[in-house]
């Protein structure tokens, strides 16, 4: 089986990549690009991601993933998912470093001129590459909008628990997909997204919000 029949298991992808099977490798990738969104979008600010786009973030990642792919060691889900977050979480510290302690182009001293412009579409470029994100031009606003709402919410949640949230509600997948997604047993995925979902209601109101 090769990564061109699309049946492959997140687990089998894992295997391919690491035997040079370049075409598992994207498809891998692909895989994990809402999760990675989702961590850019935690540990960046909101005032930095004016200045810094999470989806580049996370093309960075990607690039580096590729070309240091020979230095991962491990073979499931779930060690990928970990050493993909290390690379991204570097990343993300390198951004701060350049946009928030240089003094020079520091955004403390900065205007913000978006503000002035009456432009609040922060995060706005990067949400729609979200998986499941696509919609007509008429409600691609509102997507972006319940999108960005619900990830925010996730952030009070504990990162599997958000995960979890995430590839059910905004990805739409089935339980069985999630379990290999994350490289969790069943019961460990359905008892993230009872407690994930638990929590998430106490923050926010599933009726105004068209991915719950």
């Amino acid at each position: 089986m090769t990564a061109t029949d699309g049946d492959m298991s997140t687990t089998e992808l894992v295997v391919a990549s690491k035997a040079g099977d370049n075409a598992a490798l994207g498809q891998l990738l692909e895989q994990y690009r809402g999760y990675l969104l989702m961590l850019a979008h935690r540990n960046l600010s909101e005032q930095l991601r004016r200045r810094v786009d999470p989806f580049d973030i996370v093309q960075i990642t990607f690039l580096e993933a590729k070309r240091d792919l020979h230095s991962f060691r491990g073979d499931s889900p779930g060690e990928f998912a970990a050493w993909l977050r290390g690379m991204l979480k570097n990343n993300v510290a390198t951004a701060v470093t350049r946009h928030v302690m240089t003094q020079k182009r520091s955004i403390r001293r900065e205007v913000n001129a978006d503000a002035k412009q009456g432009n609040d579409s922060g995060g706005a470029p990067w949400i729609a590459q979200l998986p499941g994100s696509t919609t007509s031009p008429s409600g691609v606003v509102i997507k972006e909008e319940t999108a960005i709402a619900l990830l925010e919410a996730l952030h009070q949640l504990p990162e599997t628990q958000a995960e979890a949230i995430r590839l059910r509600y905004m990805e739409g997948l089935p339980l069985a997909k999630i379990v290999d997604r994350m490289g969790k047993s069943d019961t460990a995925v359905a008892g993230l997204l009872k407690r994930g979902l638990q929590k998430l209601r106490t923050i926010i109101d599933p009726k105004n919000n068209p991915y719950m």
